[in-house]
């Protein structure tokens, strides 16, 4: 009976011990995402000064740009590259390839510029076709191969996914993977993950979840200031105060349902959108400053906090992003997570080390749309001075529906003015109304822009959304 009350205990002491190497080995510090979407970006020297002004542990890179990976020489970011998702399929069969590349992209830079983690594709689960997921696990393995061939040290392989791997997520002990992935990719990445003794890596947006169904979804729950809220999970008894632990112990249970309980989480992207369309709610300067800061504040708790399901477990981490990016495609929100404008100002104040007391940083805007916009939304032209893609947008808007673009036509009531940017306001209105639902959007990259003053004049009424 003393032996067997003592097993526990031994089992608790090893288990303690292990986060604390944990947590030694790893900073909780969170790092900062670095994309490259935008046609008004500072240089790479200048934009790896500010990524050190904002205090980030790491650096992550959605390509390996030799420009950015020289710039980071002798700095002591650590850094993330990634290979393209149009590569994996080659890489997964061909050995030379995968040497090639690491040659070519790791050798040229590293240690000086101290590459620690080697992603494979971005999102490929959510972003591509099945023939490449199949890959995937294949390209990891050559990839490892190589790196180990070359004799470089330190660095892990892992691949970002999307929180819809999974199948089902709430309650968290009840997740688990999509069916479809399970066997072909998730079983056999994890296995890989396991044995190299590296991450799995996940990108965690409870700014999406939330805007989903802000009805149910209390704002301050998804934001890291509920007092008074809080989701109990009925399978494991465990009761959560923030959106975040909800979804990322969701993805520890759903590895543990396969047998990987082990496998550590690494948030490769979370953040908030400063700014977005008229027709998403939630995305404002105040509600991304509150989850950033609280998300540092969080991760860099002493003791370190974990979740409710590993608790005392460091989440090493990524916030998306450095830059509002302008040519990034998709909602209004794609191109506002930054927490920089590309001059180099801050959206907000921030400090990835919690160091700064709250109390000095600027006072933030008062939000305007924490609740969902209600009334009419068109979408017109946002540019003159590039006729050339106005037009091509203006061809592809009216080739889409049946009718979308009669009125522009000669004779027709909104011929007049004979306006390219006018012709274009009334085809994205056109095009926009008609396939809202069915995912398009206003935007026409970057031509285009909602607005919910009516665009229409005399006879020529154009068509909206309504709220």
């Amino acid at each position: 009976m003393a032996i067997s009350r003592l097993i526990p205990l031994i089992i608790l002491s090893m288990y303690t011990a292990l986060l604390s190497m944990s947590s030694a080995m790893f900073s909780p510090q969170p790092g900062i995402c670095y994309g490259k979407l935008g046609d008004n970006l500072p240089r790479p020297q200048d934009a790896v000064a500010l990524v050190t002004s904002l205090h980030a542990k790491r650096v992550k890179l959605y390509d390996a740009n030799p420009s950015i990976l020289h710039a980071l020489r002798n700095t002591r970011l650590q850094v993330s590259i990634m290979v393209p998702n149009e590569l994996i399929a080659n890489i997964s069969s061909n050995q030379s390839l995968s040497d090639k590349w690491v040659s070519d992209n790791v050798v040229p830079f590293h240690p000086a510029t101290r590459i620690r983690y080697l992603l494979v594709g971005n999102e490929v689960a959510s972003s591509t076709g099945n023939a490449t997921w199949l890959r995937l696990v294949p390209a990891m393995r050559r990839l490892r191969r190589s790196i180990k061939a070359l004799g470089l040290r330190k660095i892990k392989l892992g691949t970002p996914c999307a929180m819809d791997v999974l199948q089902t997520s709430f309650p968290p002990s009840n997740a688990a993977f999509r069916t479809d992935l399970t066997g072909p990719v998730i079983r056999p990445m994890l296995s890989f993950l396991k044995r190299t003794k590296s991450f799995f890596f996940v990108d965690v947006y409870p700014y999406f979840a939330w805007a989903s169904d802000p009805v149910n979804i209390n704002l301050d729950y998804a934001l890291f200031r509920s007092n008074n809220v809080t989701v109990k999970d009925p399978g494991s008894g465990l009761v959560y105060t923030n959106l975040f632990d909800q979804m990322v112990d969701a993805v520890h249970f759903a590895m543990k349902r396969l047998g990987f309980p082990g496998i550590r989480i690494f948030i490769a992207e979370t953040g908030w959108p400063n700014g977005g369309d008229l027709d998403q709610i939630g995305a404002n300067v105040f509600n991304a400053a509150t989850y950033n800061r609280n998300f540092v504040k969080r991760v860099m708790s002493k003791p370190v906090l974990g979740t409710p399901a590993r608790p005392g477990s460091v989440l090493p981490s990524f916030l998306f992003a450095l830059f509002n990016e302008n040519m990034k495609p998709g909602p209004g929100t794609e191109r506002h997570f930054g927490l920089l404008h590309p001059n180099g100002s801050r959206v907000y104040d921030i400090d990835l080390s919690g160091e700064t007391p709250e109390r000095e940083f600027r006072r933030l805007p008062v939000p305007d749309n924490n609740e969902k916009f209600k009334g009419r939304i068109w979408c017109v032209a946002a540019r003159r001075d590039n006729a050339t893609a106005l037009a091509a947008a203006l061809s592809y808007a009216c080739s889409q529906g049946n009718g979308t673009c009669e009125p522009v036509q000669a004779g027709g009531k909104c011929y007049r003015p004979d306006s390219l940017f006018w012709h274009a306001s009334y085809a994205f209105s056109s095009y926009w109304a008609q396939f809202r639902k069915v995912g398009g959007t206003c935007y026409f990259n970057g031509l285009a822009m909602q607005t919910a003053k009516d665009p229409s004049y005399g006879s020529c009424k154009f068509p909206s959304v309504t709220l």
